[in-house]
């Protein structure tokens, strides 16, 4: 429909990947290396700028690849979602996905089997470089395969789906290879250093600003800032799963919604209002719809622009 393709470059304009004619600027000529969709690429050209490269490629694959969860029977759900609380990480969904990630890439290190192309799981004692090479856990090791039934039963014990989970190695190593083709920097692993958090959140931002919702009573009815729709959380959430249960995150990043579904967003992640101030456009702050929400982050940008404009003390 002419809606929905205005609507496309409406966002790639926001995103930076058109210029001034309507053709693809640098950015957007690199985004469309990437076989990714346009915000998820922009993020993860955004991690190269806030040194979080290794941990966006793997959420990268991690949301390209197929669904990694599966509904586990019924007589297990209970003992299942004790076990996913091991992996859930307190900063949110993404961060989650990399938690199930890095897990079963160090089992599978474990067990001899060769990881994707410039991987490095934790624990494994070769730090990535710039150009992929083989993790030493593996040296030696027969060419990759399939996953003995160690992590099958993993797999089937935390209903993660083994088949995606090794989707979305591959995936990592075909973005990597894109990365070092177009000469792109590859910043060392820091997953899980507050700062690491912190350069996540800001190359999620820079990709995901048009995919904000606020909650707009505490009650977990979060309206999205661009359709003023109210969503809510969906019941695999890491903020719903968690014990003991806490405060619902006022402001959140999420991956996709569906209205069709279960009028609920997916892979959700907190994010701090200010971050979205400073690092989504302007314009696109200004032509949102009017909302409280909308009124908010215009007051936080003034608060912001008036100390940009404070002269700075001569020392």
């Amino acid at each position: 429909a002419p809606e929905s393709l205005m609507q496309a470059l409406e966002d790639l304009d926001y995103l930076a990947a058109l210029d001034d004619d309507g053709n693809l600027s640098e950015v957007g000529i690199i985004m469309s290396e990437f076989p990714l969709d346009p915000q998820l690429a922009k993020a993860l050209i955004a991690s190269c700028e806030f040194d979080c490269v290794e941990e966006m490629v793997s959420l990268a694959a991690m949301l390209t690849a197929s669904p990694c969860f599966v509904p586990p029977s019924t007589h297990l759900e209970e003992a299942v979602t004790v076990r996913r609380r091991a992996l859930l990480h307190p900063d949110g969904d993404h961060f989650t996905l990399i938690n199930i990630f890095n897990a079963f890439q160090q089992r599978e290190c474990r067990a001899g089997a060769r990881p994707p192309a410039g991987s490095a799981p934790r624990g494994c004692p070769t730090a990535p470089s710039r150009v992929p090479r083989r993790c030493s856990c593996a040296r030696g090791a027969e060419p990759a395969l399939p996953a003995d039934n160690a992590d099958e039963g993993w797999c089937r014990k935390h209903a993660v789906s083994a088949a995606a989970l090794r989707l979305a190695g591959v995936v990592r190593a075909e973005l990597l290879e894109v990365m070092q083709r177009i000469e792109l920097p590859v910043s060392p692993p820091a997953f899980g250093t507050d700062a690491n958090v912190l350069n996540i959140q800001r190359a999620l931002i820079s990709g995901y600003f048009l995919k904000v919702a606020r909650d707009i009573d505490g009650s977990g009815n979060y309206v999205m800032l661009t359709h003023k729709h109210v969503a809510h959380l969906p019941p695999a959430c890491c903020y719903l799963l968690r014990q003991p249960p806490r405060r619902l995150p006022p402001w959140v990043l999420y991956h996709e919604f569906t209205i069709s579904q279960d009028n609920c967003l997916r892979v959700v992640s907190e994010i701090q209002p200010q971050m979205l101030v400073e690092l989504a456009p302007q314009y696109y702050l200004s032509n949102l719809p009017p909302s409280e929400s909308r009124d908010l982050l215009m007051e936080l940008r003034e608060k912001v622009v008036a100390v940009e404009d404070v002269p700075a003390v001569p020392e």
